[in-house]
């Protein structure tokens, strides 16, 4: 088995009507990858080519992006974010760990460390737009979710890590 089997997980969230999720893809949670490397997180997820990156927290409200995946990568300290909307699943993640939100994810901040940073990157460097379930934006919102292509690596292992299977529907 290889190795980074045993550290993902994945999630999947429906359309609850205000968060749309992602229709087929799951959410990647990747548990104490980087313990080691967390301080660096930021270039990782750059040399891996996801890009657009930026160091600091996570909103204290539902919101997710319709236009681009994300990958978030906790650099210190620890965060409980819900993912799926109002009542998705409740997550805890903690330095070294990483989380790839497929576009239309749901993601809101509950509690978190003082000390809590964490990176964030998008395949490619894309642009991203932030949502929080307007209902005038909503059927723009389920095109562009459709149409954000598969990333061409995986966050944390390039080019050959779990995202390149379980997004492509091989099974891991």
């Amino acid at each position: 088995m290889s190795d980074w089997k045993k550290n993902i997980e994945t999630l999947y969230f429906q359309d609850n009507g205000v968060i749309p999720n992602h229709p087929t893809l799951p959410v990647l949670l990747y548990k104490n990858v980087w313990a080691e490397e967390a301080l660096h997180a930021e270039s990782l997820l750059n040399r891996h080519g996801w890009g657009n990156s930026w160091l600091n927290g996570v909103f204290n409200y539902h919101h997710y992006h319709s236009n681009a995946h994300e990958a978030l990568a906790v650099v210190s300290g620890f965060v409980k974010l819900i993912l799926g909307g109002e009542h998705g699943q409740k997550v805890y993640l903690q330095t070294g760990d990483v989380v790839v939100l497929p576009a239309g994810t749901g993601h809101k901040r509950l509690e978190a460390s003082a000390d809590f940073r964490i990176a964030g990157a998008y395949p490619g460097g894309m642009s991203y737009n932030t949502r929080t379930g307007e209902e005038n934006d909503r059927a723009k919102a389920l095109q562009e979710i459709q149409e954000v292509p598969i990333p061409d690596t995986d966050p944390v292992y390039g080019q050959d890590g779990p995202l390149m299977e379980i997004w492509s529907g091989k099974k891991p």
